[in-house]
């Protein structure tokens, strides 16, 4: 018959088991919350803030605005919703490059748009439910300008609580991109190659 110590020592094992087993499942077993959508903006806003009166010159700007879409961004779906239907026929590692690529891209171009907020700030007010997650909702106070609206569409859908679109007074990045992306596809004759070298050489 085992003693008493064994057992104690197999429950142990059985329950560190079960613990390690628990913190593997998928993040999707937690819905997301509106208190952790609120959150996620909130810091997100923290850092845009700091970048924007930073005073750095524009190439350290966009490294920072980079290094921020990347980490609260679902910077894969938006890159693939940008490229539309040609996604599904690309290639992998051409799917990685045209990613990459389209970071770069997205934190130049937005990266100048957040620029003409410096001296100014964002601040997250509230968040309502939608079909894809949360729509968190922020107000722009810029000198010499009406605030405005700026919302943050959260989604756990990738696993992680992250942010897959941003409305300015209601006009949709993903919907803007989607737009613009596909033109300069459709100019290149659906060339994904040469896309991704535009995109690289978009300042």
């Amino acid at each position: 018959m085992p003693n008493k110590s064994n057992l104690k020592r197999r429950d142990l094992i059985i329950g560190g088991a079960v613990l390690a087993s628990l913190a593997m499942l998928p993040r999707q077993a937690v819905a997301l919350t509106k208190t952790q959508a609120v959150a996620l903006i909130d810091k997100l806003v923290g850092d845009l803030n700091k970048i924007i009166n930073s005073g750095k010159p524009e190439a350290a700007l966009f490294k920072d605005f980079e290094a921020l879409f990347n980490k609260y961004g679902d910077v894969p779906i938006i890159a693939r919703s940008a490229l539309g239907v040609a996604w599904r026929t690309t290639p992998p590692s051409q799917q990685k490059r045209y990613v990459k690529a389209f970071s770069g891209y997205m934190a130049r171009k937005w990266g100048k748009r957040f620029r003409e907020f410096e001296g100014g700030k964002i601040v997250v007010k509230d968040a309502r439910k939608t079909k894809r997650g949360y729509l968190v909702n922020s107000t722009a106070i810029l000198k010499g300008q009406a605030p405005f609206a700026v919302d943050w569409q959260v989604s756990d859908k990738s696993g992680k609580d992250l942010m897959f679109d941003l409305l300015i007074e209601g006009i949709s990045l993903l919907v803007t991109e989607r737009t613009e992306i596909t033109a300069m596809l459709d100019a290149r004759k659906g060339n994904v190659d040469t896309l991704i070298r535009d995109l690289n050489k978009i300042k």
